[in-house]
């Protein structure tokens, strides 16, 4: 079937009691069971749920996986990937321009479990080769990055690391299954904030896990019910409700991107624009290979704190507000915000400046988004 088909049907039977078309919420903690060791598949809500299974095969399907799990955040599921992948004495790699919680869980939780990890430009093969240690055991990419958009060979990378027992790990969180595929491209594990695109309404949080491999997929199923960071039966209706739209939802998000991007790089206040639909984007080329979208989310570079605190001041239709890949528009402050966790050091480092703004643009009628910014750059 095709992405709209699947994302609208796969995994969503209609319901068998009712012959309802929406999966039901089915909210509820245990299973009546028929006698011992007798029951319909059914038995606790932890280990099974039909709303969330639902979703969970959704996803599965569009991201051309064997299965998908869906846990209660995306930084729950990517915990999850953790316990999946590594152990004591084990390295990993990872994008250095990752999202803030991201850095945050790797770098002040993760690694006191005995693991190490090294961050590195991700679009620099060379740089990972030369990473790769013999008890490297994940690559961890994020592509596009969070804020400044780098974009990593997804699968380049993933031939370097599978000349060994490593996995790479793809956060598609940006593109969305219906922009980028990462399995497709050789990756072995994709990782979703459904908060974000997937959801597509800002009114959920959660996260989903999607594996190519039928091992690493048992053993994440048996993860997600041990450690019990599931996500709830309503979030999993609001998610698959949300996937339902998605492709038309990408399209207009992929537009109005395209067109903020072509107008903030004519603002002679941007001194830098990061958005990879734009030809002077060093990764352009690269993401017209491996992406069948742009999307919507870009950052530019005020040139100093001040500059950004005025501008971000006076902004009215556009959001200041944490998160992205809603219908509405969203403005934030990288630095203070999504990334405060990482050094300053190191935001200084990946062009994370005090002056660089990340927005991501909603599906309103651009026109208004624009008055709205213009209002904002007349006060710099």
């Amino acid at each position: 079937m095709g992405f709209k088909t699947d994302a609208i049907h796969a995994g969503q039977e209609p319901d068998p009691s009712t012959g309802a078309v929406t999966v039901p919420i089915y909210q509820t903690s245990t299973y009546v069971q028929e006698g011992l060791g007798k029951h319909k598949g059914f038995e606790y809500a932890r280990t099974q749920n039909p709303t969330r299974m639902a979703l969970e095969k959704n996803m599965a399907v569009l991201e051309r996986g064997v299965a998908g799990y869906a846990f209660a955040s995306g930084m729950a599921a990517e915990t999850a990937i953790t316990q999946l992948l590594l152990k004591q004495g084990d390295h990993a790699v990872c994008s250095d321009n990752t999202y803030g919680g991201t850095f945050r869980l790797f770098d002040k939780i993760v690694r006191h479990f005995g693991i190490d990890f090294t961050y590195v430009n991700t679009g620099d093969l060379a740089a990972i080769e030369q990473s790769i240690r013999p008890n490297t055991r994940m690559i961890f990419i994020e592509t596009p990055t969070n804020p400044v958009m780098a974009i990593t060979d997804i699968g380049a990378v993933s031939a370097i690391a599978h000349r060994t027992d490593c996995r790479v790990v793809v956060d598609n969180t940006f593109m969305s299954s219906y922009f980028q595929r990462p399995l497709e491209l050789g990756a072995d594990i994709v990782v979703h904030s459904t908060t974000k695109y997937l959801n597509g309404h800002s009114d959920s949080v959660g996260g989903i896990v999607v594996l190519k491999r039928q091992d690493d997929a048992e053993r994440l199923q048996f993860i997600q019910n041990a450690a019990g960071a599931i996500l709830s039966p309503f979030d999993s209706f609001l998610v698959l409700r949300g996937i339902k739209t998605l492709p038309v939802r990408m399209e207009a998000h992929n537009v109005n991107g395209m067109a903020m991007a072509q107008y903030l790089s004519a603002k002679k206040q941007v001194q830098k624009i990061y958005y990879p639909g734009l030809p002077s984007h060093p990764g352009h080329a690269l993401a017209k290979k491996q992406m069948s979208g742009f999307g919507a989310m870009l950052a530019f570079d005020l040139g100093s704190l001040d500059n950004a605190r005025n501008f971000l001041s006076r902004v009215r239709l556009c959001s200041l507000a944490e998160s992205l890949g809603g219908v509405e528009t969203l403005i934030s402050h990288p630095a203070t915000m999504t990334h405060a966790s990482v050094p300053a050091e190191h935001r200084s480092k990946l062009g994370i400046s005090d002056g660089l703004v990340r927005i991501s643009v909603g599906i309103e009628d651009i026109e208004d988004l624009i008055a709205d910014l213009e209002n904002a750059f007349a006060a710099l």
